[in-house]
């Protein structure tokens, strides 16, 4: 039985690629609230197959320049805006292989929802009760202008999974 990768410590960032750069700055920074840090790029190799070897992209495919955002006291978005002979530009949704949403906690859900719809975002229905071990937790869907999969989440008052043990 394998105890994992040895001295995993914790996630240290997500990486998404978008269509535009400067929308999704102006998403992360502008509505989400998400700090700049610094940006790359380009990176390419025209001979070889380094980009197919390492990442896993097209031999000639280019990553024009990719940012890097943090959200919060934790996350480290790192947003990479490509060029590819083979690029798809359809976001994969839940159900799609490769599917994804982003979760960010909110202390107060009904204020961060009212804010979104303040700014234009499209919310994904309204916010939602769960239950089971997530009792005590509600969420909600919300959609960045290039349609990649956000999510608010708030459990003020922690989980029932993590109460369970308590008492």
């Amino acid at each position: 039985m394998s105890d994992g990768i040895p001295g995993l410590a914790r996630l240290d960032h997500i990486g998404f690629t978008v269509p535009d750069l400067d929308e999704a700055r102006e998403f992360l920074v502008g509505v989400l609230g998400c700090e700049y840090l610094y940006s790359l790029g380009p990176f390419h190799d025209d001979e070889g197959d380094w980009m197919s070897r390492h990442l896993n992209v097209h031999p000639r495919a280019v990553m024009r320049r990719l940012h890097f955002f943090r959200c919060g006291e934790q996350a480290v978005f790192e947003v990479f805006a490509y060029e590819a002979p083979d690029r798809r530009g359809t976001v994969p949704r839940n159900s799609d292989v490769g599917g994804h949403h982003v979760a960010l906690y909110v202390d107060d859900l009904d204020a961060a929802v009212a804010y979104l719809h303040g700014r234009g975002v499209r919310v994904l229905g309204e916010p939602t009760v769960s239950r089971g071990p997530s009792e005590g937790q509600r969420w909600v869907y919300f959609l960045a202008p290039w349609g990649m999969q956000f999510e608010l989440v708030s459990y003020p008052g922690g989980k029932a999974f993590f109460r369970a043990g308590e008492g």
